[in-house]
Protein backbone atom coordinates (compact mmCIF):
# COMPACT_ATOMS: atom_id res chain seq x y z
CA UNK A 1 0.00 0.00 0.00
CA UNK A 2 1.63 3.53 -0.91
CA UNK A 3 1.13 6.17 1.25
CA UNK A 4 -1.32 8.65 -1.04
CA UNK A 5 -3.33 5.12 -0.71
CA UNK A 6 -2.84 5.04 3.23
CA UNK A 7 -3.75 8.62 3.53
CA UNK A 8 -6.97 8.47 1.49
CA UNK A 9 -8.09 6.00 3.48
CA UNK A 10 -7.82 7.72 6.84
CA UNK A 11 -9.52 10.70 5.15
CA UNK A 12 -12.19 8.84 4.23
CA UNK A 13 -12.59 6.74 7.47
CA UNK A 14 -15.98 7.62 7.66
CA UNK A 15 -17.55 8.07 4.05
CA UNK A 16 -20.26 6.09 2.38
CA UNK A 17 -18.90 3.73 -0.03
CA UNK A 18 -20.28 4.04 -3.13
CA UNK A 19 -20.50 7.75 -3.13
CA UNK A 20 -16.50 7.60 -2.47
CA UNK A 21 -15.88 5.16 -5.29
CA UNK A 22 -17.69 7.58 -7.81
CA UNK A 23 -15.73 10.67 -6.38
CA UNK A 24 -12.62 9.28 -6.57
CA UNK A 25 -12.85 6.81 -9.34
CA UNK A 26 -10.71 9.48 -11.27
CA UNK A 27 -7.59 8.85 -8.66
CA UNK A 28 -4.81 7.26 -10.34
CA UNK A 29 -1.89 7.83 -7.87
CA UNK A 30 -4.15 5.81 -5.19
CA UNK A 31 -5.31 1.75 -5.07
CA UNK A 32 -8.81 2.72 -5.10
CA UNK A 33 -10.33 -0.80 -4.87
CA UNK A 34 -7.78 -1.57 -1.90
CA UNK A 35 -8.65 1.62 -0.11
CA UNK A 36 -12.22 1.36 -0.62
CA UNK A 37 -12.10 -2.27 0.88
CA UNK A 38 -10.47 -0.83 3.36
CA UNK A 39 -12.85 2.22 4.81
CA UNK A 40 -15.77 -0.48 4.36
CA UNK A 41 -13.59 -3.23 6.73
CA UNK A 42 -13.01 -0.74 9.05
CA UNK A 43 -16.38 0.61 9.28
CA UNK A 44 -17.63 -3.25 10.02
CA UNK A 45 -15.09 -3.93 12.10
CA UNK A 46 -16.86 -0.92 14.40
CA UNK A 47 -19.80 -2.59 14.58
CA UNK A 48 -18.18 -6.40 15.09
CA UNK A 49 -15.06 -6.10 15.89
CA UNK A 50 -14.34 -2.84 18.08
CA UNK A 51 -10.69 -3.65 19.79
CA UNK A 52 -9.73 -3.87 16.29
CA UNK A 53 -11.44 -0.97 14.68
CA UNK A 54 -9.53 1.06 17.07
CA UNK A 55 -6.03 0.13 16.38
CA UNK A 56 -4.06 1.74 13.39
CA UNK A 57 -2.53 -0.52 10.60
CA UNK A 58 -5.06 -3.01 10.55
CA UNK A 59 -5.83 -4.29 6.83
CA UNK A 60 -9.12 -5.94 6.40
CA UNK A 61 -10.37 -8.55 3.70
CA UNK A 62 -13.13 -8.96 1.26
CA UNK A 63 -16.50 -8.01 2.38
CA UNK A 64 -18.01 -11.12 2.39
CA UNK A 65 -15.28 -12.56 4.70
CA UNK A 66 -15.99 -9.27 7.31
CA UNK A 67 -19.36 -10.63 7.11
CA UNK A 68 -18.99 -13.94 7.79
CA UNK A 69 -16.56 -13.55 10.70
CA UNK A 70 -17.15 -13.44 14.15
CA UNK A 71 -17.82 -10.79 16.02
CA UNK A 72 -15.69 -9.98 18.68
CA UNK A 73 -18.16 -10.97 21.69
CA UNK A 74 -18.71 -14.72 20.21
CA UNK A 75 -14.86 -14.82 19.74
CA UNK A 76 -14.00 -13.74 23.34
CA UNK A 77 -16.70 -16.40 24.50
CA UNK A 78 -15.17 -19.44 22.13
CA UNK A 79 -11.25 -18.02 24.75
CA UNK A 80 -13.57 -18.38 27.62
CA UNK A 81 -14.48 -21.96 26.98
CA UNK A 82 -11.24 -22.88 26.05
CA UNK A 83 -9.53 -21.65 29.38
CA UNK A 84 -12.75 -23.59 31.25
CA UNK A 85 -11.97 -26.65 28.92
CA UNK A 86 -7.43 -26.85 29.50
CA UNK A 87 -6.01 -27.06 32.68
CA UNK A 88 -2.67 -28.84 31.57
CA UNK A 89 0.76 -26.71 31.29
CA UNK A 90 2.30 -26.53 27.54
CA UNK A 91 -1.39 -26.47 26.13
CA UNK A 92 -1.49 -26.04 22.08
CA UNK A 93 -4.21 -24.80 19.91
CA UNK A 94 -4.50 -25.53 15.82
CA UNK A 95 -6.81 -23.52 13.90
CA UNK A 96 -7.18 -25.90 10.73
CA UNK A 97 -9.63 -22.74 9.34
CA UNK A 98 -7.94 -19.93 10.00
CA UNK A 99 -9.56 -17.18 7.76
CA UNK A 100 -9.60 -13.81 9.08
CA UNK A 101 -8.37 -14.85 12.00
CA UNK A 102 -10.56 -13.46 14.48
CA UNK A 103 -11.60 -16.61 16.96
CA UNK A 104 -8.09 -17.94 16.48
CA UNK A 105 -6.41 -14.65 18.02
CA UNK A 106 -8.94 -14.59 21.10
CA UNK A 107 -8.71 -18.04 21.31
CA UNK A 108 -5.09 -18.06 21.15
CA UNK A 109 -4.87 -15.77 24.69
CA UNK A 110 -5.93 -19.30 26.35
CA UNK A 111 -2.90 -21.35 25.24
CA UNK A 112 1.04 -21.44 25.03
CA UNK A 113 1.30 -21.88 21.17
CA UNK A 114 -0.86 -21.46 18.58
CA UNK A 115 -0.75 -22.37 15.04
CA UNK A 116 -3.11 -21.08 12.36
CA UNK A 117 -3.51 -22.88 9.17
CA UNK A 118 -5.14 -21.17 5.80
CA UNK A 119 -4.90 -22.18 2.45
CA UNK A 120 -6.75 -19.03 0.98
CA UNK A 121 -3.38 -16.91 0.43
CA UNK A 122 -4.80 -13.09 0.59
CA UNK A 123 -6.30 -14.33 3.76
CA UNK A 124 -2.95 -15.97 5.14
CA UNK A 125 -1.03 -12.84 3.91
CA UNK A 126 -3.64 -10.47 5.40
CA UNK A 127 -4.17 -12.31 8.84
CA UNK A 128 -0.41 -12.50 9.17
CA UNK A 129 0.62 -9.43 8.99
CA UNK A 130 -2.48 -8.72 11.74
CA UNK A 131 -1.02 -10.91 13.94
CA UNK A 132 2.23 -8.61 13.89
CA UNK A 133 0.21 -5.49 14.69
CA UNK A 134 -1.72 -7.64 17.25
CA UNK A 135 1.57 -8.56 19.07
CA UNK A 136 0.56 -12.53 18.63
CA UNK A 137 3.28 -14.61 18.65
CA UNK A 138 2.12 -17.62 16.16
CA UNK A 139 2.94 -20.26 14.15
CA UNK A 140 1.32 -19.87 10.25
CA UNK A 141 0.88 -21.71 7.38
CA UNK A 142 -0.52 -21.08 4.21
CA UNK A 143 -1.91 -24.40 3.71
CA UNK A 144 -5.16 -26.71 3.44
CA UNK A 145 -6.47 -27.69 6.53
CA UNK A 146 -7.05 -31.24 6.12
CA UNK A 147 -3.24 -31.91 4.73
CA UNK A 148 -2.13 -30.36 7.76
CA UNK A 149 -4.23 -32.26 10.33
CA UNK A 150 -2.33 -35.86 8.37
CA UNK A 151 1.08 -34.46 9.14
CA UNK A 152 0.71 -32.71 12.51
CA UNK A 153 1.29 -33.60 16.21
CA UNK A 154 -0.88 -33.73 19.02
CA UNK A 155 -2.52 -30.68 20.40
CA UNK A 156 -4.60 -29.60 23.61
CA UNK A 157 -7.41 -28.43 21.12
CA UNK A 158 -8.14 -28.15 17.41
CA UNK A 159 -11.23 -25.42 16.23
CA UNK A 160 -12.87 -25.66 12.91
CA UNK A 161 -15.08 -23.51 11.28
CA UNK A 162 -15.91 -25.52 7.93
CA UNK A 163 -16.85 -23.18 5.14
CA UNK A 164 -20.90 -23.15 4.58
CA UNK A 165 -20.72 -22.66 1.03
CA UNK A 166 -20.96 -25.03 -1.81
CA UNK A 167 -18.46 -24.41 -5.13
CA UNK A 168 -21.57 -22.52 -6.47
CA UNK A 169 -21.58 -19.76 -3.60
CA UNK A 170 -25.05 -21.12 -2.55
CA UNK A 171 -25.03 -21.51 1.90
CA UNK A 172 -25.06 -25.02 3.17
CA UNK A 173 -25.95 -26.05 6.60
CA UNK A 174 -25.63 -29.74 7.04
CA UNK A 175 -22.47 -30.97 8.31
CA UNK A 176 -21.52 -33.30 5.47
CA UNK A 177 -22.27 -30.73 3.25
CA UNK A 178 -19.49 -28.25 4.70
CA UNK A 179 -15.84 -27.84 3.67
CA UNK A 180 -14.13 -29.43 5.21
CA UNK A 181 -16.87 -32.81 5.90
CA UNK A 182 -15.91 -32.99 9.28
CA UNK A 183 -17.81 -36.40 9.97
CA UNK A 184 -14.84 -37.24 7.22
CA UNK A 185 -12.25 -36.62 9.86
CA UNK A 186 -13.85 -36.77 12.90
CA UNK A 187 -11.50 -40.29 14.53
CA UNK A 188 -8.29 -38.46 13.26
CA UNK A 189 -9.44 -35.06 14.78
CA UNK A 190 -10.18 -36.52 17.98
CA UNK A 191 -6.60 -39.09 17.86
CA UNK A 192 -4.53 -35.65 17.82
CA UNK A 193 -6.62 -33.44 19.93
CA UNK A 194 -7.81 -33.47 23.46
CA UNK A 195 -10.72 -31.12 22.68
CA UNK A 196 -12.81 -30.43 19.09
CA UNK A 197 -14.57 -27.32 18.61
CA UNK A 198 -16.19 -27.02 15.95
CA UNK A 199 -18.40 -23.49 14.63
CA UNK A 200 -21.48 -24.78 12.98
CA UNK A 201 -24.43 -22.61 11.12
CA UNK A 202 -27.21 -21.14 13.66
CA UNK A 203 -29.69 -22.63 11.25
CA UNK A 204 -28.73 -26.13 11.57
CA UNK A 205 -30.63 -28.48 13.67
CA UNK A 206 -28.51 -29.33 17.38
CA UNK A 207 -30.23 -32.63 17.53
CA UNK A 208 -29.02 -33.47 14.37
CA UNK A 209 -25.87 -32.95 14.85
CA UNK A 210 -25.30 -34.49 17.79
CA UNK A 211 -26.78 -37.52 16.38
CA UNK A 212 -24.67 -36.92 13.36
CA UNK A 213 -21.02 -36.30 15.28
CA UNK A 214 -21.90 -39.24 17.65
CA UNK A 215 -23.40 -38.74 21.23
CA UNK A 216 -19.98 -40.10 23.11
CA UNK A 217 -18.23 -37.80 21.28
CA UNK A 218 -20.28 -34.29 22.32
CA UNK A 219 -19.97 -33.08 25.83
CA UNK A 220 -20.99 -29.60 25.03
CA UNK A 221 -23.39 -27.83 22.80
CA UNK A 222 -23.28 -24.36 23.16
CA UNK A 223 -26.33 -22.09 21.20
CA UNK A 224 -25.13 -18.88 21.47
CA UNK A 225 -27.00 -16.01 20.74
CA UNK A 226 -25.37 -11.82 20.23
CA UNK A 227 -28.53 -9.23 21.20
CA UNK A 228 -31.13 -11.87 20.84
CA UNK A 229 -30.15 -13.08 17.45
CA UNK A 230 -28.60 -16.72 17.53
CA UNK A 231 -25.30 -16.95 15.68
CA UNK A 232 -23.52 -20.13 16.23
CA UNK A 233 -23.71 -23.46 16.97
CA UNK A 234 -20.35 -24.51 18.95
CA UNK A 235 -19.86 -28.51 19.27
CA UNK A 236 -17.05 -29.39 21.84
CA UNK A 237 -15.89 -33.07 20.98
CA UNK A 238 -13.41 -35.36 23.31
CA UNK A 239 -12.46 -38.86 22.72
CA UNK A 240 -14.91 -41.39 24.50
CA UNK A 241 -11.89 -42.77 26.10
CA UNK A 242 -10.92 -39.96 28.14
CA UNK A 243 -10.84 -40.10 31.90
CA UNK A 244 -12.54 -36.37 31.16
CA UNK A 245 -15.33 -37.90 29.14
CA UNK A 246 -16.19 -40.55 30.88
CA UNK A 247 -17.00 -38.57 33.92
CA UNK A 248 -19.10 -36.10 31.85
CA UNK A 249 -21.74 -37.86 30.65
CA UNK A 250 -24.24 -37.34 29.24
CA UNK A 251 -23.22 -33.82 27.79
CA UNK A 252 -24.43 -30.02 28.53
CA UNK A 253 -26.33 -28.26 26.30
CA UNK A 254 -25.22 -24.34 26.98
CA UNK A 255 -27.75 -21.42 25.78
CA UNK A 256 -26.24 -17.86 26.25
CA UNK A 257 -27.53 -14.68 24.83
CA UNK A 258 -24.32 -12.69 24.87
CA UNK A 259 -25.48 -8.52 25.73
CA UNK A 260 -23.80 -5.18 24.24
CA UNK A 261 -23.25 -3.97 27.54
CA UNK A 262 -20.87 -7.02 28.49
CA UNK A 263 -23.33 -9.14 30.39
CA UNK A 264 -24.90 -12.37 29.15
CA UNK A 265 -27.97 -14.22 29.87
CA UNK A 266 -27.16 -18.12 30.28
CA UNK A 267 -29.52 -21.17 31.16
CA UNK A 268 -27.50 -24.85 30.80
CA UNK A 269 -29.21 -27.70 30.66
CA UNK A 270 -27.33 -30.84 32.32
CA UNK A 271 -28.94 -33.50 30.53
CA UNK A 272 -30.58 -35.04 27.21
CA UNK A 273 -33.98 -36.37 29.14
CA UNK A 274 -35.56 -32.99 29.36
CA UNK A 275 -36.09 -32.85 25.52
CA UNK A 276 -38.36 -35.81 25.41
CA UNK A 277 -41.02 -35.11 28.08
CA UNK A 278 -44.40 -34.59 26.05
CA UNK A 279 -46.59 -31.68 26.51
CA UNK A 280 -49.18 -33.66 28.92
CA UNK A 281 -45.98 -33.09 31.11
CA UNK A 282 -46.93 -29.68 31.58
CA UNK A 283 -49.33 -27.65 33.44
CA UNK A 284 -51.34 -25.00 31.45
CA UNK A 285 -52.43 -22.14 33.62
CA UNK A 286 -56.43 -22.15 33.51
CA UNK A 287 -56.89 -18.76 34.16
CA UNK A 288 -55.17 -16.29 31.76
CA UNK A 289 -54.45 -13.70 33.99
CA UNK A 290 -51.51 -13.66 35.58
CA UNK A 291 -49.05 -10.91 36.51
CA UNK A 292 -45.79 -11.29 34.70
CA UNK A 293 -45.06 -12.88 31.56
CA UNK A 294 -41.72 -14.10 29.96
CA UNK A 295 -40.16 -14.63 26.57
CA UNK A 296 -37.04 -17.30 26.63
CA UNK A 297 -34.45 -15.49 24.48
CA UNK A 298 -33.25 -16.76 20.90
CA UNK A 299 -30.63 -19.61 22.25
CA UNK A 300 -33.50 -21.28 24.70
CA UNK A 301 -36.13 -21.13 21.51
CA UNK A 302 -33.24 -22.44 19.15
CA UNK A 303 -32.65 -25.23 21.71
CA UNK A 304 -36.35 -26.01 22.66
CA UNK A 305 -35.74 -26.93 26.47
CA UNK A 306 -39.05 -25.39 27.48
CA UNK A 307 -39.50 -28.34 30.45
CA UNK A 308 -36.22 -27.89 32.15
CA UNK A 309 -36.63 -23.49 31.47
CA UNK A 310 -39.53 -24.11 33.65
CA UNK A 311 -38.72 -26.38 36.80
CA UNK A 312 -36.21 -24.00 37.01
CA UNK A 313 -37.70 -20.81 37.24
CA UNK A 314 -40.79 -21.78 38.49
CA UNK A 315 -42.78 -20.83 35.30
CA UNK A 316 -45.72 -21.84 33.86
CA UNK A 317 -45.90 -22.18 30.15
CA UNK A 318 -49.33 -20.43 28.34
CA UNK A 319 -49.37 -22.94 25.95
CA UNK A 320 -48.34 -25.89 24.17
CA UNK A 321 -46.92 -24.10 21.48
CA UNK A 322 -46.78 -20.32 22.47
CA UNK A 323 -43.26 -20.75 24.27
CA UNK A 324 -44.64 -17.63 26.59
CA UNK A 325 -44.68 -18.10 30.34
CA UNK A 326 -46.74 -16.55 33.12
CA UNK A 327 -46.29 -16.38 36.98
CA UNK A 328 -47.95 -14.62 39.31
CA UNK A 329 -44.75 -13.48 41.13
CA UNK A 330 -41.72 -11.33 39.32
CA UNK A 331 -38.66 -13.82 38.60
CA UNK A 332 -35.39 -11.84 38.92
CA UNK A 333 -32.56 -13.21 36.12
CA UNK A 334 -35.19 -15.00 33.80
CA UNK A 335 -32.94 -15.43 30.92
CA UNK A 336 -35.17 -13.38 27.82
CA UNK A 337 -37.31 -10.61 27.95
CA UNK A 338 -39.96 -10.24 31.55
CA UNK A 339 -43.33 -8.05 31.29
CA UNK A 340 -45.92 -7.16 33.60
CA UNK A 341 -49.15 -7.78 32.58
CA UNK A 342 -51.76 -5.05 32.30
CA UNK A 343 -54.80 -6.53 30.53
CA UNK A 344 -55.59 -10.26 28.57
CA UNK A 345 -58.36 -9.90 25.68
CA UNK A 346 -59.69 -11.90 23.31
CA UNK A 347 -60.03 -11.39 19.48
CA UNK A 348 -63.94 -9.90 20.48
CA UNK A 349 -64.27 -6.36 19.24
CA UNK A 350 -65.67 -5.17 21.99
CA UNK A 351 -63.31 -6.50 24.74
CA UNK A 352 -60.77 -4.96 22.51
CA UNK A 353 -61.47 -1.97 22.11
CA UNK A 354 -61.82 -1.69 25.85
CA UNK A 355 -58.19 -3.59 26.20
CA UNK A 356 -56.40 -0.63 23.62
CA UNK A 357 -58.71 2.16 24.10
CA UNK A 358 -55.78 4.56 26.11
CA UNK A 359 -52.80 2.92 23.60
CA UNK A 360 -52.08 4.35 20.36
CA UNK A 361 -48.80 2.23 19.81
CA UNK A 362 -47.06 -0.99 20.60
CA UNK A 363 -44.38 -3.37 19.77
CA UNK A 364 -46.52 -6.87 18.76
CA UNK A 365 -45.20 -10.41 18.72
CA UNK A 366 -47.10 -12.81 17.30
CA UNK A 367 -46.23 -17.00 18.28
CA UNK A 368 -48.68 -19.33 17.46
CA UNK A 369 -51.26 -17.13 15.96
CA UNK A 370 -53.33 -17.02 12.79
CA UNK A 371 -52.21 -13.37 11.76
CA UNK A 372 -48.92 -12.03 11.06
CA UNK A 373 -47.44 -8.80 12.76
CA UNK A 374 -48.48 -6.52 9.97
CA UNK A 375 -52.17 -8.08 9.54
CA UNK A 376 -52.42 -7.63 13.32
CA UNK A 377 -51.14 -4.09 13.22
CA UNK A 378 -53.87 -3.26 10.69
CA UNK A 379 -56.63 -4.54 12.44
CA UNK A 380 -55.75 -3.25 15.28
CA UNK A 381 -54.92 0.46 14.11
CA UNK A 382 -51.66 0.81 16.12
CA UNK A 383 -48.30 2.10 15.20
CA UNK A 384 -45.30 0.81 16.04
CA UNK A 385 -43.19 1.29 19.01
CA UNK A 386 -43.72 2.95 22.43
CA UNK A 387 -43.49 1.46 26.07
CA UNK A 388 -46.65 -0.67 25.55
CA UNK A 389 -45.54 -4.86 23.87
CA UNK A 390 -48.58 -6.49 22.78
CA UNK A 391 -48.44 -10.73 22.79
CA UNK A 392 -51.10 -12.71 20.26
CA UNK A 393 -50.60 -16.49 20.74
CA UNK A 394 -53.30 -19.25 21.13
CA UNK A 395 -54.20 -21.24 24.39
CA UNK A 396 -54.82 -24.48 25.10
CA UNK A 397 -58.11 -24.27 24.21
CA UNK A 398 -57.37 -23.10 20.97
CA UNK A 399 -58.56 -20.02 21.78
CA UNK A 400 -56.50 -16.40 20.31
CA UNK A 401 -55.40 -13.52 22.76
CA UNK A 402 -53.57 -10.36 23.03
CA UNK A 403 -51.44 -10.02 26.27
CA UNK A 404 -50.86 -6.50 26.89
CA UNK A 405 -47.40 -5.51 28.77
CA UNK A 406 -45.05 -2.81 29.89
CA UNK A 407 -41.45 -4.01 30.50
CA UNK A 408 -39.83 -5.00 33.35
CA UNK A 409 -36.88 -2.99 34.37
Amino acid sequence: MNEKTRLFIEKNLNADIRQLALKAHHETDIDLPLALRQIAGRQTARRKLPSWAALDGLLFPPHLNMEQCSSEQTARYKADICRRLIKSPLTKLVDLTGGFGVDFSWMSEAFDKATYVERDSELFAISSHNFSILNKQVEAHNADGIDYLHQMDHATLIFLDPARRDDKGARTYGIADCTPNVLEIKDELLQKADYVILKLSPMLDWRKAVSDLGEPNVREVHIVSVQNECKELLMVLAPSSTPATLQQSPFTIICINLLSDGSSQQFQVPSLSTFHFPHSTFHFPHSTFHHYLYEPNASIMKAGCFQELAQHYGVQPLAPNSHFFVSEQPIDGFPGRSFQISTVSSMNKKELKTALSDIHSANITVRNFPLSVAELRKKLKLSDGGNTYIFATTLANNQHILIVCSPLS
